[in-house]
């Protein structure tokens, strides 16, 4: 009985045993459960939740710091790290960020509260990208911080604590593109820890002592970016001595600074990464560069840059990134590549671009790890490269020749290929392109190729930048494109396309869309409304597209539409938020203009010119304060000039010509429009005087007040030439052309057809630069100005249908490059000045003046008119005309003495000089000699043939 007993009693104390084991494994994971619930440390709680109190937080970027039971543990808030091992906070991470769905930057703005200090063992700090009234000091009490990132902060205190100085364990620093203006920069010295240093984008043209205090201080500096901070110039000249600088830096962003020749070539071999870009470096590039040896990367590109490469490149064994573009670097390409040849197996970017390389194309195969090669924008001959496999970006843009289809198929690798504005030619089929399946960028334009693909065919790519400028895809629209849905740039232009636009390629464009260009084709159609794009760029010009002018995005930043059959009103133009061009000329838009132009803050170029809008000009378009360009010609506007264009300060053309305007010409367009350099104001009917405060726009290019009703003298006007760069319509010649590329070669004044008086200002002979002159069509007097002759450059000079008096200036006589002249119907007198250039004109051009004579006006002068005088007059037999004769007897007593003297010279020097008189004779026998020979070969050969 006992016996059975004992395994009995075994059974439950082993039951007995589990069972207590599995209540102290509960008890203890609830234990841990709770200890990690609330591993947050209360007093760094609290401290957190103040420092949020004090922010303004409208996106809710911290709507998880909350001091409900639910969310007691701090430690898992967002932004918040803690220690695993002690709980306590040790980095913060309250950066914002831009929102695409928002369109908008999600960022914290306020104050920061002083409860940091009570994170003491907070290291790591990043307050970027937000908007803040300062920089506060207790921030440099926060000992233990090793990483504090301030950048990308919107400011209203721009000054930077010195006490950030006492962060002796501070190992990176970015300041970098806040609103900061750093003078004193002493306490950077302090800061001996310091691994990394970022200031690029911060104002430190007053920091004379910065890279003093920087470079030569700083121990432990590895890191140091200086990019785009207004450098005083001066201080490169205080880098070149330095020679204590820190023995392990590494990496050197001085780019664009605008820092002048005499820059930092004396740095220690320890650089891996030198960006020196967008300066003002000039001349040569040192052989010091080749010093060194570890160096990995080097930016020199965007300066000034000239003739070769120093031989000392040969040295650099570890180089992978290259880039030289922007310079005016000369030199033999091959060769060039044979001095890169230590980098075979290293150099992964090269960037040539925008420099004089010349020769042929090398074979860059041997370059096994080149994946990024841009010699665009060279002086490159020769056929495209046979093999670059594993090349994964390649762009050249030069007069390569040849074909291109059979060259690009085995590129399995490419991800990018720009081959514009080459010479190439042949037809690309979808053959050539299915093994491109990792290819996102594509440029073929302005280049002879024909794209042939089948519409059916389904590409193993998808592209994210197509263009296709100047190829041949039409007459059809390529149906392939539909393959093709996550593309952001896509230029069609020029592609001989004559053909509607498909549905779905409109129902395909998606909110990435930047550039659309559709132009220059004979696309026909109506377009739906577009709502989607990022700030795109939209180019529909030269088209047939018709109906009502469709809805876009409201954020585009381009339109241009010109030149269509587009209908209709152009409300859509309130919708626009940042736009900054528009043009819709050239199309059949009526009604009146939206008066929303207050909403368009942006724009800086309008063109409505060549449409059937009515109404007045809106006054709104005075808020248009950033406007340079404004085009409203030859459309049915009524009423005056509205005086808040004043405000558009910055207009450099103004066009309303060929409208029904009225009133006088302001005065205000001279006094507050001094950036003014086209001003064209024809057929409009102002009438009054011209306004003298025109004389004040001293830049002036173009002014066209012709076909009004002004009256008054002429002031004395101003007339330049400049570089002008928007596109302006100039009567020329008596036909209207559009000046774009070239009306910077143009200056021109038009007051023909108005009613002004007086003579023609002697100060107009002062505007040098001036190319055509038309007062014609007024009631001008006096004389024309005798120093017209200084206009050298004068092409078109046209005083016709005044009451000019007097003899034509001598000095016309200097404009040689006159190439039309019309001073018809004038009182003018006189003889008709006598040159090649003006007798070619027609006589049209000088008719209507009765007293005017000589050629080429069949009215000759009276001095040409010789009396007769039998006694010294040779008559000649059947001729009863001797008026004028040249054949008199002096004549003929001349001849006679000439011919004798003539015959005596020549045959009396044979007669006294033996020598000559026999080897004159020998050069007639030779010469008779060897015409007989020809002759007699020639006869010989004739009979043979026959």
């Amino acid at each position: 009985m006992g016996r059975s007993k004992s395994p009995f009693r075994l059974l439950i104390s082993i039951y007995l045993l589990v069972h207590f084991i599995c209540c102290i494994r509960l008890v203890s994971s609830i234990i841990r459960r709770e200890a990690a619930e609330t591993r947050c440390i209360e007093s760094e709680r609290i401290a957190l939740l103040l420092l949020k109190n004090e922010f303004v937080d409208d996106h809710g970027l911290l709507s998880s710091w909350s001091s409900n039971r639910s969310s007691q543990d701090c430690c898992s808030w967002r932004g918040v790290g803690c220690s695993n091992r002690t709980g306590n906070v040790i980095a913060l991470d309250l950066h914002g960020y831009w929102s695409d769905d928002l369109d908008a930057a999600v960022q914290l703005s306020g104050d920061i509260n002083s409860s940091l200090l009570d994170l003491n063992h907070l290291n790591h700090l990043d307050l970027s990208f937000n908007s803040f009234n300062r920089i506060p000091e207790f921030i440099g009490s926060i000992r233990k911080l090793s990483y504090l990132n301030l950048s990308y902060i919107n400011l209203e205190v721009s000054k930077v604590p010195p006490q950030l100085g006492n962060l002796s364990y501070l190992q990176t620093l970015d300041l970098s593109y806040s609103t900061i203006v750093i003078r004193n920069t002493e306490w950077l010295s302090k800061l001996n820890s310091l691994g990394c240093i970022s200031l690029s984008g911060v104002d430190l043209s007053e920091s004379s002592n910065l890279l003093e205090n920087v470079i030569t201080r700083l121990p432990s500096l590895i890191e140091v970016h200086l990019a785009n901070c207004l450098l005083p110039k001066n201080s490169a000249n205080t880098l070149l001595p330095m020679t204590n600088f820190s023995k392990v830096l590494s990496i050197l962003d001085i780019s664009s600074n605008y820092l002048p020749t005499s820059m930092i070539y004396n740095f220690s071999g320890s650089l891996t990464n030198i960006d020196l870009s967008d300066n003002e470096l000039h001349g040569n590039i040192p052989e010091a560069f080749g010093a060194f040896a570890s160096l990995q990367k080097l930016d020199v590109s965007e300066n000034g840059l000239k003739v070769r490469i120093p031989a000392s490149f040969g040295n650099f064994s570890n180089l992978s990134s290259l880039y030289l573009g922007g310079n005016s670097l000369k030199q033999d390409l091959p060769r060039f590549f044979h001095l890169l040849e230590p980098t075979e197996k290293s150099l992964q970017v090269l960037d040539l671009s925008w420099n004089e390389f010349f020769g042929s194309l090398p074979d860059f195969t041997k370059f096994t790890a080149l994946k990024e090669l841009y010699l665009n924008d060279n002086e490159i001959k020769g056929s495209f490269p046979q093999t670059f496999e594993h090349i994964s970006n390649l762009v050249i843009r030069n007069r390569l020749e040849g074909t291109l289809a059979e060259k690009i198929m085995p590129l399995s690798e490419i991800q990018s290929l720009g081959a514009s504005a080459n010479l190439l030619n042949g037809t690309i089929t979808e053959t050539h392109l299915s093994n491109l399946s990792r290819l996102v960028y594509l440029d073929l334009s302005y280049n002879s190729l024909v794209l042939e693909i089948d519409p059916e065919w389904s590409s193993t790519f998808s592209l994210d930048v197509m263009s296709f400028s100047s190829c041949k895809l039409g007459p059809s629209f390529p149906i392939w494109l539909q393959t093709q849905k996550k593309f952001s740039i896509l230029d069609i232009s020029a592609a001989q396309i004559i053909d509607d636009v498909p549905d779905w390629f409109w129902d395909q464009l998606t909110p990435n869309l930047r550039y659309l260009n559709m132009s220059y084709n004979q696309i026909h159609g109506t377009i739906p409304d577009l709502m989607y794009g990022n700030q795109p760029y939209i180019d529909l010009r030269f088209n047939n597209f018709s109906g009502p002018v469709p809805l876009f995005p409201s954020n585009t930043e381009t339109l241009v539409l010109r030149n269509n059959m587009f209908t209709g009103l152009v409300s859509l133009l309130c919708e626009f938020t940042n736009i900054i061009r528009i043009d819709l000329s050239n199309n059949q838009l009526s009604g009146e203009l939206p008066d929303c132009w207050m909403n368009l803050t942006s724009l800086y170029y309008l063109n409505l010119e060549n449409n059937n809008f009515s109404g007045k000009i809106p006054t709104s378009m005075g808020s248009l304060s950033y406007l340079e360009m404004l085009s409203l010609r030859s459309n049915s506007l009524t009423g005056e000039l509205p005086s808040s264009l004043k405000n558009c300060t910055m207009l450099a053309l103004l066009d309303v010509g060929e409208n029904s305007l009225s009133g006088r010409i302001p005065s205000w367009i001279g006094q507050s429009l001094s950036e003014l350099r086209v001003l064209s104001l024809t057929s409009c009917g102002f009438h009054g005087p011209m306004p003298t405060s025109l004389c004040r726009l001293s830049g002036m290019q173009i002014l066209d007040l012709s076909v009004n009703r002004i009256s008054g003298t002429i002031p004395k006007l101003s007339i330049d030439r400049d570089t002008y760069t928007f596109e302006a319509v100039l009567q020329w010649k008596g036909r209207k052309y559009q000046y774009s590329n070239t009306l910077g070669l143009v200056s021109s004044l038009d007051l023909s057809s108005n009613s002004l008086n007086g003579e023609i200002p002697r100060e107009i002979t002062n505007l040098l630069g001036l190319v055509a002159l038309n007062l014609s069509r007024n009631t001008l007097t006096q004389h024309i100005p005798q120093d017209i002759g200084r206009l050298r450059k004068l092409d078109f000079l046209d005083l016709s249908r005044n009451d000019l008096v007097g003899a034509i200036a001598v000095s016309i006589l200097q404009l040689t490059n006159l190439g039309m002249l019309d001073l018809s119907y004038n009182n003018l007198s006189g003889r008709i000045p006598t040159s090649t250039q003006l007798q070619s004109f027609g006589a049209s051009s000088y008719t209507g003046n009765p007293a005017l004579c000589g050629l080429p006006l069949h009215n000759p002068c009276p001095e040409d008119l010789v009396l007769q005088n039998p006694s010294t007059t040779l008559e000649t037999e059947g001729t009863g005309d001797h008026e004028g004769k040249l054949i008199t007897r002096g004549f003929f007593i001349c001849l006679w003495i000439g011919l004798a003297f003539g015959f005596l010279g020549f045959f009396g020097t044979l007669a006294l000089r033996d020598s000559w008189r026999h080897a004159y004779f020998k050069f007639w026998d030779y010469a008779i000699n060897c015409i007989y020979v020809v002759i007699a070969v020639n006869y010989n050969r004739l009979l043979r043939q026959c």
